[in-house]
């Protein structure tokens, strides 16, 4: 078998139709496998690693609703969290906090970006620039 190598730099095509379809078939999805999925993934960890493995378990949850989030957010996040030339919510693969860090760093965020940002410094000191994932890759334009 041959493997093609994907150009990922090319913006790839989409049907509405389909891409509508298909979010209506993973909310349906969810909303009747994710129960039995969550359940069964908590108890799962239970039994093999303990607590310690509940708390591993719900945070990957914590972190997939986070990207999840931003992704769904983004253009409300970035009409009112950023600047113009600020580094820009919606990668899929990013957590909100970790892009809340960037433009904390760049000092792009506006003054209810700047108050978000104090609310989880507060909860969490420093937690935006501990939330930076380096390790990202740039997106498109959202905007």
């Amino acid at each position: 078998m041959i493997l093609k190598k994907q150009d990922c730099g090319k913006k790839k095509k989409s049907n509405p139709i389909i891409g509508i379809l298909l979010f209506l078939i993973s909310i349906v999805l969810m909303i009747l496998t994710g129960p039995i999925g969550l359940v069964f993934g908590f108890f799962h960890q239970l039994f093999t690693k303990g607590f310690k493995g509940i708390g591993e378990f719900a945070l990957k949850i914590a972190v997939s609703i986070d990207q999840l989030g931003n992704v769904i957010m983004r253009h409300l996040f970035n009409a009112l969290w950023i600047t113009k030339d600020g580094y820009e919510f919606g990668n899929r693969d990013e957590t909100i906090s970790s892009a809340l860090g960037k433009n904390k760093q760049l000092g792009t965020l506006t003054p209810f970006g700047k108050a978000i940002d104090k609310v989880l410094d507060t909860i969490d000191p420093d937690h935006t620039l501990n939330s930076i994932d380096y390790f990202i890759e740039p997106t498109l334009k959202t905007r």
